[in-house]
């Protein structure tokens, strides 16, 4: 979550910004932290390699976690979401499950006492339905080949 929000705060941006805004944002924050903007030698050269850097990783986070973009692959999240967990693991809050098609995709904000849940369901997939899949923020991370 603490990613989100720094992405977020960085693009000037909440959960229901369009992807045109994050666009244009992303073209500004380029154009002023541009490592070609410097000299070599300016101490500032460094700086904006590593600003570059978490602007561009920033701005691909942001359009992967958009509301526009998961309508756009609502089909294909339906799908996957529909044939069962392969499997998964948590760390923090995130919650990273491998889908039988394995595709993989990221739960954000889940809780301690939500994954405790899910491992002792005795209906996996069904539990993750009903309390992960479609009210946690996700995102893909991996395309998966059918099996």
């Amino acid at each position: 979550m603490k990613r989100i929000l720094d992405y977020r705060k960085l693009f000037d941006a909440d959960r229901d910004t369009d992807l045109n805004q994050l666009k244009k944002t992303y073209r500004n924050l380029v154009k002023e932290w541009h490592p070609d903007k410097f000299q070599e030698g300016d101490p500032k050269l460094k700086e904006a390699e590593i600003q570059s850097q978490v602007i561009i990783d920033a701005y691909a986070f942001l359009v992967s976690i958009s509301p526009e973009t998961h309508e756009q692959n609502k089909i294909e999240y339906t799908e996957t979401t529909t044939l069962g967990i392969d499997d998964y693991n948590y760390k923090g809050t995130t919650l990273k499950v491998t889908f039988q098609n394995g595709n993989v995709y990221e739960y954000f904000g889940v809780t301690r006492n939500v994954y405790n849940k899910l491992n002792s369901s005795a209906t996996l997939d069904r539990f993750a339905r009903r309390h992960i899949l479609h009210s946690h923020t996700f995102r893909k991370v991996m395309n998966g080949t059918e099996k």
